[in-house]
């Protein structure tokens, strides 16, 4: 008889940053400053003590919502093979079908998800890359944390020769701002500082209309940029399309989008170069496993959005060179480091995700919920 989900345990929890984070959408008004991050962290065990984790995410608001609709739904878990990944999805996704296929009702059910191929991986005493099947042990790796706008240029340089430093393999920073003699500024700075070849990435965060953006890419040619992100609002797909046949360096986008739905899109209009999903964001590792076929089925590049302890095992097992984005602000929910070297990020050779849980993770914790029996 096969092993059954016994307790499934839920987490509401909220990460404080120490410093508050500002990119375009802050100096465009549209949001204020970024202060903290909420998580949404689900542990699972089965009957035979076997045991997964899994976290999805929301920046500012949503991490509420996202911990109510699981725990209206988690007790459909209960007695379920864990095996059965695809299955519990389609019926976790049917528990709460009434608010749809997208956003907060697929987020929700991302931590799950994610919790439940960790506990698959670690089963069958794999990495989770492994139990995909991987294309390679290390993925280049690109760092945007030290490349806000809120950061002073000097700080910026030095954050970037920091990250150089530590073994990183590109330099991604913060454009978008109202004066574009800013951006300006700063990019030569950092190409300067840089050298001609060394990666460089951008990103507009959704900032400039189509008239900007054609003008902002085409100054940006000369730069030598890996690529140019979401220079459009995400979800005008012919504006990037337009772009993407205008302009040679290669444009990426999509980490914004809610659903596998949604990225078929992207890839249908041809808005981008290099796509870059998000697995918490799109319902988890069971829909990023779809997407991802199908962006290498029409030859895109890939480069996921956050939540890297997740994405590097994801974008191993990418057939085509990805990217993989550093962010050390989860580092304290975790009791293991990603490993850096020789520009890439190291798949962990630990089972399943490779992480574990720290008790700075349950001091933050604000709300929990159990269901099934201990």
């Amino acid at each position: 008889m096969s092993d059954t989900i016994a307790h499934v345990t839920l987490s509401a929890v909220v990460l404080p940053l120490a410093t508050p984070i500002s990119d375009a959408k802050v100096f465009t008004g549209r949001q204020r400053p970024m202060t903290e991050v909420h998580f949404l962290v689900a542990e699972i065990r089965t009957a035979e003590g076997q045991e997964g984790i899994g976290f999805s995410y929301s920046k500012r608001a949503g991490g509420p919502a996202q911990f109510a609709h699981a725990r209206q739904i988690a007790d459909n878990l209960i007695g379920e093979d864990p095996n059965d990944i695809g299955k519990l999805f389609v019926k976790l996704l049917w528990a709460g079908a009434s608010v749809g296929r997208s956003g907060v009702a697929v987020q929700a059910l991302a931590a799950i998800d994610v919790c439940l191929w960790d506990l698959k991986a670690k089963r069958a005493g794999l990495p989770l890359a492994k139990l995909i099947g991987a294309h390679r042990d290390g993925v280049r790796t690109y760092n945007t944390s030290g490349g806000f706008l809120h950061t002073p240029l000097e700080e910026m340089l030095d954050n970037a020769t920091a990250s150089r430093e530590a073994g990183i393999g590109g330099i991604k920073i913060k454009v978008g701002h109202p004066d574009r003699s800013v951006d300006m500024r700063r990019l030569t700075a950092m190409r300067e500082h840089l050298g001609d070849d060394f990666p460089l990435m951008v990103d507009a965060n959704q900032q400039w209309d189509r008239a900007t953006a054609m003008r902002m890419c085409r100054a940006m040619e000369e730069f030598n940029l890996v690529w140019i992100e979401e220079p459009l609002d995400a979800y005008d797909y012919t504006g990037h399309a337009d772009l993407a046949r205008a302009i040679d360096t290669p444009i990426a986008t999509g980490e914004m989008l809610a659903s596998v739905a949604e990225h078929v899109k992207l890839i249908e209009h041809r808005s981008c170069d290099i796509i870059q999903p998000d697995a918490p964001r799109i319902g988890g590792i069971t829909e990023f496993l779809k997407l991802s076929a199908l962006a290498d089925q029409a030859g895109l590049s890939l480069a996921p959005h956050f939540a890297m302890e997740i994405h590097c095992h994801l974008a191993a097992t990418y057939p085509r060179e990805p990217w993989v984005e550093h962010f050390d602000w989860l580092d304290p929910l975790f009791n293991e480091r990603m490993a850096i070297a020789e520009g890439r990020m190291i798949v962990s050779e630990r089972p399943g995700l490779g992480v574990t849980l720290s008790d700075q993770l349950r001091a933050w914790t604000t709300d929990t919920c159990e269901v099934g029996v201990r």
